[in-house]
């Protein structure tokens, strides 16, 4: 399941100029009264902006007038000086100070109008704190082909292409107090659905496809993301301008997997690991027991502490999202929704950046249903997400899932990997990526396929296991091209289906 807010390829940020083109291009509601507004604010500033050249003028004019008095009082206090010098010297002395202090009065008159501008201004393009003074754009493009075995395929080999594009804002919104806000906009579009298998536990070969309900027969595009963001600071920060202890507040519709979940090595399908199992926890997502739309968003809202020190980061966060076909999709009840709660461990190294993180969450959600799709059931469970760097090459991940209630074709997954990258043979912006997992048939779901093999054409029974592979070759630094190869052993459950293996090309593209 995909994740941005954070759009994960590299993102280009436009000056504040930029930015107010682009606003200037945004359809509006303009009223007669406000272009009536706006054009009397702009003469004021005219007017303001004529009044400080004026100023400024009368303040060379003067500058320039001390200069020669300065000049004469030196002329008459030189030894050649007539007798009358000392009268001389006193007058422009008086002088001097005469115009100092109508210099000083000027100064500060044009500070004032300065202030009276600035004012007028800030409605008009505002100056946010804490960084960028307008809005930052992220656009990621990923094209992925693959192709698959014969006796792996739902109807034999195939092979398929499919991409995805994603472009998102950052808007500042202002300041509450001492809190700063900002609003987050997330478009998405795509073709291609990728290669269809046989009956298997994963939820997805290719975690980047993106297509309406028409298939690949058109290109399609949604409002993935749209959401308000608190971050209220509770210290003065951390070393290398990195955030201080803080409280966040979080609503709209979001990605779930941008605040629960998370993990540096293998979150990201348009860079890492592109199937589903390892991308995020194997119940949340391939199970289903997010509950989210089609698109894997929902509407929700999450709350979050985080504590920070100058050796680690401990963070507490719940979010409570609308789940099920209608809820998730804004035209049914938010009822019986996900909730999730998380609690975060980060040990940072001395420059202030975590070396690892240690994440461990719970969720219940009442809105999912049971093996046949359509009986209403309550899923709970918990998990582990863990990310470790060793030295400067080494990535490693796990995660640990279990279902505690309801269910599902498999109720616990393991996932294991690594990603190392290419210095030691002198590609040191490329890297290698290799992971296992194992997913456990539930129970249920073996004596349910036992009782009544139609369900899947099998008993299922023992564990799903699957493994991935990639070498991630950048060739510049907007564009990365990565080979890849999957494998799934007994899919399904099915000990006498043949392995399935997945050959796969992925080419991702960021600015």
């Amino acid at each position: 399941m995909p994740v941005i807010p954070q759009l994960k390829p590299a993102c280009v940020r436009w000056s504040l100029v930029t930015a107010s083109v682009v606003l200037g291009l945004m359809p509006v509601a303009a009223t007669a009264a406000d272009s009536a507004a706006d054009k009397a604010m702009a003469a004021q500033m005219q007017t303001l902006l004529d009044r400080m050249q004026q100023l400024e003028a009368r303040n060379k004019s003067l500058e320039k007038r001390v200069e020669e008095l300065s000049k004469g009082a030196a002329t008459l206090a030189s030894p050649s000086a007539p007798a009358n010098t000392a009268t001389a010297a006193a007058s422009g002395s008086a002088n001097a100070s005469t115009n100092d202090t109508r210099l000083q009065t000027v100064e500060r008159k044009t500070q004032a109008l300065a202030q009276q501008v600035q004012a007028l201004a800030r409605p008009l393009v505002p100056d946010f704190e804490g960084g960028d003074d307008g809005p930052q754009f992220d656009l990621g493009l990923v094209g992925v082909f693959q192709h698959v075995n014969r006796k792996g395929g739902e109807s034999g080999s195939a092979g398929r292409f499919s991409f995805r594009g994603d472009v998102g804002v950052t808007l500042p919104a202002g300041a509450i107090g001492s809190a700063n806000s900002t609003l987050v906009g997330q478009i998405r579009f795509g073709q291609g659905g990728g290669v269809a298998l046989r009956p298997t536990f994963t939820g997805a070969v290719n975690s980047t496809t993106f297509e309406a309900g028409a298939g690949s027969q058109e290109t399609y595009a949604v409002v993935a993301q749209a959401y308000y963001q608190l971050v209220l600071p509770l210290d003065n920060g951390r070393l290398n301008d990195q955030l201080g202890t803080r409280a966040e507040l979080t609503l709209g519709k979001l990605d779930l997997f941008a605040f629960f979940d998370q993990n540096t090595a293998a979150d990201d399908e348009s860079v890492t690991f592109l199937n589903n199992v390892f991308v995020h926890n194997p119940l949340l997502d391939s199970g289903g027991d997010i509950g989210a739309d089609a698109f894997g968003f929902a509407p929700g809202v999450r709350a979050a502490y985080i504590h920070e020190s100058d050796n680690y980061t401990v963070g507490a966060s719940m979010g409570v999202f609308a789940a099920g076909g209608d809820g998730s999709q804004f035209n049914g009840s938010a009822g019986k929704p996900l909730v999730i709660a998380q609690v975060d461990f980060a040990p940072k190294q001395i420059n202030g950046e975590a070396r690892g993180n240690y994440r461990l969450y719970a969720w219940t959600n009442g809105r999912t249903t049971g093996f046949d799709d359509s009986t209403p059931q309550r899923h709970s469970g918990f998990g582990l997400s863990v990310d470790q760097r060793l030295g400067a090459e080494w990535n490693l991940f796990g995660r640990y899932g279990q279902r505690t209630v309801g269910h599902g074709p498999f109720d616990r997954a393991l996932t294991l990997g690594v990603e190392h990258g290419g210095r030691l043979w002198g590609r040191h912006r490329d890297a290698v990526g290799l992971a296992f997992a194992s997913l456990d048939a539930s129970s249920a779901w073996r004596r349910a396929t036992g009782a009544d093999p139609s369900l899947v054409g099998f008993r299922s029974s023992g564990q799903e296991s699957v493994a991935e592979v990639y070498y991630r070759l950048t060739v510049h630094d907007q564009l990365a091209i990565s080979p890849d190869f999957q494998w799934i052993r007994r899919p399904g459950g099915d000990g006498r289906a043949p392995n399935v293996a997945v050959f796969g090309l992925r080419a991702t593209l960021g600015f």
